[in-house]
């Protein structure tokens, strides 16, 4: 789960949304009016003042000051006049809301606590600067800026970086903040949470102290050891560690002071002692941690706990859980039923044994249940972590901090909240998909109903669940899209008086145009910034709105290759926006121009189209990364398809150099097939969108085009290369492996692998190839995917099944149809509509990549006499009308390379 995604989830109930968009009350610092002679600009968190006149260095050494929320108002009025009445530029958070945001306990671990920035004219102001404001502030409380340097003990901090957005492409191909080096060249600025100057940039010699007395704080002379790092987040670390006099395991919590913010506004500090007290009253309980001390380091607290054994709950779905396989045996589904029962029942008995200490947990979701099996009975038993949250009963709070699938309704207080999250966890546990309950509840119902039908699950296990759900909640009968919260006396379940969704994802064009019409309903043409809604990356750069992956263009083509009817408005809308494009927009096809310029082609704007690609061209689009997403890969194959269509020649060479550029950066396939990863020096991912898929794709389209060879072979190779990344489960699945998981996925899995193949199986012959084809089929054939997106979930397999020619089983209609169905798991309806959720599930989403228009697309490939398809990868060839394969005898390597053996 990326927990990024809840700070978008603030401004609008249905659909992610920048965070500064939720109305707040700003400081009177953000509302008073612009001194003479300054400018002001507002970019995301920040709201920015200049003056006119002034003359500041590209990057160099910037000041920082943190704040929290209770004097931050008091700090910032200070500050603005002293930048002021000096003519210092400067930037804030202007709300109270965003600055909560910022520090939150999820929030960026690098960016967390910078409440201000000011930007020095050299190093000599940066010293009197800093030594001012510390003296302005003396005694002001801050949270600690880990990626920066801390001046003495207040809420000053430093660090070397950029002044003005400038960007290059990182180490994966990637397009990020830049900075320039001593030779000219642009290369990343670090923005981790630590202090990292570049290594090229000698310190100040006034900043020198205040190193030596970060250096000085070490964990020299406790009696724990640390051994590794569980998780982190902004409040600061979990780690395995060891008490040195005795030998015992123990797991270390961190608290930092001022940050890792709660909704109640607790932070790390004050809720590591709420977790302590809380444990303490539940001694004696087996099924939660004893308390073995506590500790400080510098200003950062330590909570010592017993080590837990086992894993926690979440892990086992990719464990035991038997819709992973595409065919589960009835016999797997009542013994999976049996266990999850059984640990329902073990995890309601250890809340109750907590509630019976007068406790309230307040945070009870799969990632805080550790289950540990007996190694000779298998039987499970399980204990309960992170009682951060936890509260006495008698206090009757709300939740502070929840996991966005099992976080209560606010009209719960107390136990009341545990109750939900049980309920939740009684679906969860069949179908983990309740972080749809946060935009309707009764959704409930549907996957009650939908798991009833799956596994041989005692109906009434699950009608108890959804009557708690959806107690108290407004027209619980008639639930939002029609569930009726009563059960029937008989045990016949939860019924729906009408289907929860408008239509069933199955029900062919009437599933395509209630999608369509959810896409019209969603549009906002008032807004400036994105036109349908999407992923949070539409925030992430310029002119995210409008791009391919998560803006208006990919919309636009998903519509257009379903058949939906011309759209004139909307076309205006992304014609006015691309008509001066965003300063700083990404260059490469998902992310930027070379999609925008593709998309507007297509749908018949080719002035627009030739001078977005103009544009293009005259940016450093040589030195983007290798991939189709963002880079060389997807900007050849743009150019290349405008070059054909217009007729303009030097789009065709431009697509030439990408291809050349490419293979000069590609290394030697590895030679073991083992799965090492140990590819090229181009990319460091496998896949379609981000691996070396992308590249075999243009190569594969040039000699298509060309008739050059060497560029089938170049493409070869490249398939090699992610094919070297893959491992074949116990399934007999093919998937990508990441190290901590493997992938099926188009995007990022295997069978965005397997669509390369395909087509390029059309051309010539290669055995490992073949064999790689019929697993990859089987990975796009589960009974259950996390998330419905194109690119990480159910309808990029369904556009795969749809599109394979590969023979044999798992590409039949019948197939087919069964994944389509399943797409009524994620579903949730919209204004009468059917549309499906993002990224994380819990708002939804039209974009292309992670939403409705993907889903669209995917099912109009799927239907009869489809067409609909992925750009530059077009319904395949009939069998019949494929070209005689060419051989290229010991040109191609790997031909019996050993995959390795991985259970998922």
């Amino acid at each position: 789960m990326n927990k990024g995604y809840a700070a978008f989830c603030d401004a609008d109930r249905w659909f992610y949304d920048a965070p500064y968009r939720r109305a707040e009350e700003s400081y009177p610092a953000a509302l008073a009016p612009v001194p003479a002679g300054w400018q002001t600009h507002r970019s995301g968190d920040w709201l920015a003042l200049r003056p006119l006149d002034a003359r500041l260095p590209s990057q160099g050494w910037k000041i920082h000051v943190s704040a929290c929320l209770d004097n931050a108002e008091s700090v910032l009025e200070r500050v603005h006049r002293y930048c002021v009445d000096r003519r210092i530029a400067f930037k804030f958070v202007p709300s109270r809301y965003l600055l909560h945001l910022r520090n939150a306990k999820y929030a960026d671990r690098a960016a967390s606590g910078k409440f201000l920035t000011v930007y020095p004219a050299d190093e000599a102001q940066c010293r009197s600067i800093a030594q001012e404001l510390d003296a302005l502030l003396t005694g002001e409380p801050g949270p600690y800026i880990l990626s920066d340097l801390r001046w003495n003990d207040g809420p000053v901090h430093l660090r070397y970086g950029s002044f003005t957005l400038r960007h290059c492409y990182d180490d994966r191909g990637e397009l990020v903040p830049a900075i320039e080096a001593p030779d000219g060249r642009l290369v990343p600025d670090a923005r981790g949470p630590v202090f990292q100057p570049p290594e090229w940039v000698d310190l100040p010699a006034f900043l020198a102290p205040h190193l030596d007395r970060r250096a000085a704080v070490t964990l020299a002379g406790l009696p724990y050891t640390v051994e590794r790092a569980l998780h982190f987040s902004n409040g600061g670390g979990v780690y395995a560690g060891r008490d040195v006099r005795t030998g015992e395991p123990v797991v270390l919590k961190e608290g930092r002071p001022f940050a890792g913010l709660a909704a109640d506004g607790a932070d790390a500090v004050t809720r590591l002692h709420r977790e302590r007290m809380a444990l303490e009253q539940l001694a004696g309980l087996d099924c939660v941690p004893s308390v073995h001390g506590t500790f400080t380091v510098g200003d950062h607290h330590f909570l010592v706990m017993q080590h837990l054994e086992g894993k926690p709950l979440n892990t086992y779905f990719a464990r035991r859980h038997p819709l992973i396989e595409a065919d589960p045996d009835p016999a797997e589904l009542a013994e999976y039923t049996r266990w999850a029962l059984d640990v329902h029942r073990r995890v309601t008995e250890a809340v109750r044994a907590v509630h019976a200490r007068g406790i309230v947990f307040n945070d009870l979701h799969l990632f805080n249940i550790m289950v540990a099996e007996d190694e000779e009975t298998g039987e499970p038993s399980v204990a309960l972590l992170d009682f951060e949250a936890a509260a006495h009963a008698d206090e009757n709070l709300r939740q502070t901090v929840a996991n966005p699938a099992f976080v209560a309704p606010a009209d719960r207080r107390g136990f009341a909240v545990d109750r939900y999250a049980l309920a939740c966890l009684r679906l969860a546990l069949f179908l983990p998909l309740t972080s749809l309950l946060v935009m309707d509840r009764a959704k409930a119902a549907h996957l009650a109903d939908i798991a009833a039908r799956q596994f041989p699950v005692p109906r009434a296990f699950l009608d108890e669940a959804v009557r708690e759900i959806l107690a108290g909640a407004e027209g619980a009968d008639a639930a939002g899209a029609g569930a009726s919260a009563g059960a029937g006396a008989g045990g016949r379940g939860v019924l729906l008086r009408r289907p929860y969704l408008p239509v069933e994802p199955g029900d062919g064009e009437a599933a395509r145009a209630s999608m369509t019409a959810a896409l019209r309903a969603s549009a906002t043409f008032d807004r400036e910034d994105r036109l349908f809604p999407g992923d949070p990356a539409q925030f992430a750069a310029a002119g995210g709105g409008t791009c391919f992956g998560h803006g208006a263009a990919g919309v636009l083509y998903a519509l257009a290759e379903t058949g939906a009817d011309p759209w004139p408005e909307a076309e205006e809308w992304l014609l006015a926006r691309t008509k001066e494009p965003a300063s700083g927009m990404p260059l490469g096809f998902y992310d930027g121009l070379a999609g925008l310029a593709w998309t507007l082609e297509r749908l018949g704007h080719r002035d627009r189209a030739l001078a977005l690609a103009e544009q293009l061209l005259g940016q450093p689009w040589e030195s983007a990364g290798p991939d189709l997403h963002g880079g060389l890969a997807g900007i050849g194959l743009a150019l290349d398809s405008l070059g054909r269509t217009t007729g303009e020649a030097e789009l065709g060479a431009a697509a030439l150099r990408c291809a050349d550029l490419l293979a000069e950066t590609a290394g030697p396939t590895s030679g073991s097939g083992s799965g090492s990863g140990s590819g090229s020096a181009g990319t460091k991912r496998a896949g379609l969108l981000h691996g070396h898929s992308g590249p075999a794709l243009l190569h594969l389209r040039l000699y298509e085009r060309t008739g050059d060879q060497e560029f089938l072979l170049r493409a070869g190779r490249a398939l090699h290369r992610d094919l070297d990344r893959c491992v074949t489960s116990v399934f007999g699945t093919l998937q990508v492996d990441e190290g901590w998981r493997t992938m099926p996925y188009l995007g990022g899995g295997s069978v965005g692998i397997g669509m390369v193949l395909d087509d390029w199986l059309e051309h010539a012959r290669d055995d490992r190839f073949e064999r790689a084809r019929p697993e990859i089929v089987r990975a796009a054939q589960a009974t259950f995917y996390a998330q419905p997106g194109l690119f990480r979930g159910a309808a990029g397999m369904i556009l795969h099944l749809a599109r394979t020619t590969t023979p044999g089983p798992g590409s039949a209609p019948e197939d087919i149809a069964r994944q389509v169905e399943a797409l009524a798991r994620h579903a949730v309806p919209y204004q009468g509509f059917l549309a499906f959720p993002g990224e994380q599930m819990m708002r939804l989403s039209m974009d292309l990549s992670t939403g409705t228009a993907g889903a669209l697309l995917a099912l109009g490939s799927a239907a009869p006499g489809g067409r609909a398809h992925l750009p530059f990868l077009p319904p395949p060839r009939s069998a019949a009308a494929a070209p005689e394969p060419v051989p290229l005898a010991g040109a191609v390597t790997h031909r019996n390379t050993t995959v390795k053996r991985k259970r998922t």
